[in-house]
């Protein structure tokens, strides 16, 4: 991958490997850019002269049909699809995709990337810019990496200075505050069939509570539970989850609530490479957001930023008028439902310590400038070999002035399987956003209350 010489030259970039000394905040000077040559986040304002427009402020009007209910149609319905990226041509184009998403599309005859105009539509809350810029004076990480000094909402690093700064970027990201979604997942075998496990997620961030003290709780992240509501056999098992900055002197707090049983139960496997819930063997804890959780177990490397065709304005997968069967199909999602558009993003490489246990060896993250949200990841087993590939199809909650994804996909390149996580087309009121959560809810006397069968 190559670097991105004029971010060296300005000092944007620094492409290291995390050595364990504590990060400092960069100065009033560096600060000063963001809002002005850098969106309010830390991406480039300026297009690179071709496909990649300048940000603009981002999408500001609510798109024409839209009723406010939840039901999110596309703001570009007059772009057509460009070209697309197959086996005919993927080697012309390899240098602008990841090596897991080429070997998806020579795995596949019919996986292919259907290239449409580049938009920018991200934006945020004027609170969220304001806090960010006092982030980039202000917080650090901690003398390990594993944690962070003088943060509570916004970007922590808009102006990252190495591969870690990026990772935490993405752990923090906005979304929304607090929000109550309602999604499917699915694991659908080598020949397609699948069945469907329906979620309620809610996630309220710290300062998002209604009872928020800046003294309680300092070092959690966020509060997290996951109830299944479905199919039967697996309703009302409940997850709770208190996400702690640094996971290292305080793991990340979690219990979950058996309805067969009527207990709940303290569960410190809910992290790293532990089982993914209902997932049938098919992704880690960790592999839950596209990444999650304590970054302790890697050196991260700031390998560079590059420009990447990574799935974006993922509309069409949303559309009401879709049942799963449309979008689920063996081996793959149905690829003329998604969107790829050409992005800046940062290349991370995450390599597990000497020493360290996990599934995945390496890691390759390629993060969007414009949200900080992991696009692609490479996932590599212990031998070396390229074995799971994620893609994030990211769309825009526009009302909420949130990014997030439509659905993430976690193919298993050796098996021929694949996770799809985030399906709405068939679930009710899929998103609900500034829900008002107190702490109360998110003890563990409120995880048995919030279990039923």
């Amino acid at each position: 991958m190559k670097l991105n010489k004029t971010l060296i030259a300005t000092g944007i970039l620094a492409a290291s490997l995390y050595g364990g000394a504590a990060s400092a905040a960069v100065s009033a000077q560096e600060a000063a850019k963001l809002g002005d040559t850098l969106t309010p986040i830390g991406a480039e304002k300026a297009g690179n002269g071709g496909a990649i427009p300048a940000w603009d402020g981002g999408l500001q009007t609510i798109p024409a049909g839209y009723k406010g209910d939840g039901i999110y149609v596309n703001p570009y319905p007059d772009d057509k699809e460009e070209f697309r990226i197959d086996q005919s041509n993927v080697d012309q184009y390899a240098d602008k995709l990841s090596p897991g998403q080429v070997k998806m599309i020579k795995k596949y005859d019919d996986y292919f990337i259907p290239v449409y105009p580049t938009h920018r539509p991200a934006a945020y809350p004027q609170d969220i810019y304001d806090v960010t810029k006092q982030n980039a004076t202000q917080t650090k990480l901690i003398p390990s990496g594993n944690g962070m000094e003088n943060y509570t909402n916004g970007v922590p690093f808009p102006i990252p200075q190495n591969g870690l700064e990026v990772i935490w970027n993405h752990i923090t990201r906005y979304r929304g505050g607090s929000v109550t979604r309602h999604v499917g997942q699915v694991t659908p075998t080598a020949d397609g069939n699948f069945s469907v496990v329906h979620f309620q997620d809610e996630l309220t961030w710290r300062a998002a509570l209604e009872d928020f003290d800046p003294k309680e709780d300092q070092n959690v992240l966020f509060y997290f539970k996951q109830a299944i509501t479905g199919p039967a056999r697996l309703a009302g098992n409940v997850l709770l989850v208190h996400e702690t900055i640094n996971q290292v002197q305080e793991p990340r707090r979690a219990w979950v609530y058996n309805a067969g049983q009527r207990r709940v139960r303290r569960a410190p496997q809910v992290a790293y490479d532990g089982p993914g819930t209902a997932a049938d063997g098919l992704r880690t804890s960790d592999n839950f957001d596209m990444y999650n959780g304590s970054p302790d177990r890697y050196d991260w490397e700031l390998i560079g930023k590059q420009e990447m065709y990574v799935p974006y304005d993922s509309y069409k997968l949303v559309d009401r008028d879709l049942d799963y069967n449309q979008i689920i199909k063996a081996g793959h999602i149905n690829q003329a439902l998604t969107r790829y558009e050409l992005h800046r993003v940062w290349h991370v490489r995450a390599t597990l310590k000497k020493g360290e246990r996990h599934v995945y060896a390496r890691r390759d993250f390629y993060i969007d400038e414009d949200t900080w949200q992991a696009s692609v990841i490479d996932h590599y087993d212990g031998r070396g070999e390229l074995w799971r590939v994620a893609e994030a199809h990211s769309m825009y909650f526009y009302d909420h002035k949130v990014p997030w994804y439509a659905i993430e996909v976690l193919y298993d390149t050796l098996s021929g399987r694949y996770l799809a996580l985030g399906l709405t087309n068939e679930e009710q009121d899929p998103y609900e956003f500034g829900t008002k959560r107190s702490s109360r809810e998110y003890t563990p006397a409120a995880l048995r209350r919030a279990g039923t069968r």
